[in-house]
């Protein structure tokens, strides 16, 4: 076991996948000598090579096209998508291709395809530098989406992506590049699926379902609730598409009460989709509808707002409160009133 920062952890499984495969190339903006711009890809174009680790153009349609293009010739190409925010000039690349090739060609054609994708707020960017777009490219059939919450998980599944025959879409919340935690490098890829989720905390009276950034958040609010003698089961998703509806169907017929949280907006978000699921499997054991705790629905604000727009420890304690039926017990415990 090592200790590694978040980012650290990538760049380990990068550096592993490539090591395995030469097939494996990393492509992007600024990701060769610089590093990229949170130096995820740090010294890999050192020790790989120009030819193995790519600097591109700023052309996001363009990058995605020619990893398309790399794919169909047997490589396993990575992409960076710089900026959550930049990878909408790839949208229709990624949707309307990638997606589909497989199926069109009746399997004869495999996307071995990694997007990489720093995403979320919270560093107090500019605008298109702070987004929350994974409900896009999980609505779309063909893809795969996934999204780490710590730096374990980043090392294996940067790993399992990059493995997977499919196009997977790896979300990476930019904001917890800095967390350390302790990295097994010696762990087997292939013990595990990246399909499935991870109850993170163990509790008996409300399932707390989330991915990604909210992740750390979720687990303090079960600490919080449980000062308060609330048992809150904290659900990490780790694949948004598909969604292991079985660890959370599991979790609600315990509990009977269901909050998701995450930092994208409420309408149409993921968050809606698991309500529907799991109210669907789930009616007969539940104590009180579903509950989100999102993003609002605007654009996100500037850097100095930010803080107001994503979801924090009161307004997911406040969620808590609402399935409990006990309004604003918790969360005014924690500072937030009315």
């Amino acid at each position: 076991m090592s200790t590694m920062t978040f980012g650290r952890a990538i760049n380990a499984g990068l550096r592993k996948a490539m090591e395995n495969d030469p097939k494996v190339v990393l492509m992007g903006e600024d990701i060769g000598k610089l590093g990229g711009v949170f130096r995820i890809t740090d010294g890999l174009q050192k020790d790989f090579g120009q030819h193995r680790v790519m600097d591109s153009p700023l052309a996001e349609s363009g990058i995605l096209g020619t990893a398309v293009g790399m794919a169909y010739r047997g490589y396993r190409p990575v992409i960076e998508i710089q900026f959550d925010g930049f990878i909408y000039p790839a949208f229709d690349q990624i949707v309307c291709q990638v997606a589909k090739l497989h199926y069109r060609t009746q399997g004869a054609v495999k996307m071995p395809l990694t997007i990489r994708v720093p995403f979320g707020g919270g560093i107090g960017s500019p605008e298109h530098h702070s987004e929350s777009p994974e409900a896009y490219f999980t609505h779309t059939s063909g893809l795969r989406v996934i999204s780490v919450s710590n730096p374990q998980d980043a090392y294996v599944m940067i790993q399992q992506a990059i493995a997977s025959d499919d196009p997977v879409l790896y979300f990476e919340p930019k904001r917890r590049y800095h967390v350390k935690g302790e990295v097994d490098e010696s762990v087997d890829i292939t013990a595990s699926s990246m399909n499935d989720a991870r109850v993170v905390v163990e509790g008996s009276d409300v399932t707390l379902v989330t991915y990604g950034p909210l992740v750390p958040t979720a687990r303090d609010a079960a600490t919080a609730a449980s000062d308060d003698g609330v048992s809150v089961e904290v659900i990490d998703l780790r694949s948004l598409a598909p969604i292991d509806f079985a660890t959370v169907e599991k979790s609600v017929r315990k509990t009977g009460r269901l909050v998701i949280t995450h930092e994208a907006a409420q309408s149409g978000g993921l968050g809606a989709e698991i309500a529907a699921s799991i109210t669907e499997r789930c009616f007969y054991h539940l104590e009180h509808a579903p509950v989100r705790v999102t993003g609002f629905d605007i654009p996100y604000p500037y850097s100095k707002l930010e803080f107001h727009h994503l979801p924090d420890l009161d307004r997911i304690l406040d969620g808590v409160d609402r399935v409990l039926d006990r309004p604003n017990s918790l969360s005014s415990q924690s500072g937030l009133e009315g």
